[in-house]
């Protein structure tokens, strides 16, 4: 659980997002590379932060990796994103 609390410590300074989902996938990943038994290593964010207006998806993304970069470096074997801006988010609901 420190990975993923230290992810939501790093992205929620960095994007003060108003909604913030991280799943930890790693259990679907045993065995797999990059998985580790303790987990931790694969997740799954969806962010939704008035800080990607105006960004296409890849600069998002980006984005996102900085802020995390430490933990992709260490831990985090993958990632899947998904980043949105308020108006974005309330269209798909």
């Amino acid at each position: 659980m420190q990975v993923r609390r230290a992810m939501e410590d790093k992205l929620r300074a960095a994007f003060a997002p108003i909604r913030l989902d991280i799943v930890d996938d790693s259990h679907r990943h045993a065995g797999h590379g990059g998985a580790r038994p303790e987990g931790e290593t694969h997740f799954t964010v969806e962010i939704v932060s008035a800080a990607f207006a105006g960004q296409n998806r890849v600069t998002r993304q980006r984005a996102v990796y900085a802020a995390l970069a430490q933990e992709l470096e260490t831990r985090v074997h993958a990632l899947a994103l998904t980043t949105l801006t308020p108006e974005e988010d309330a269209a798909r609901r």
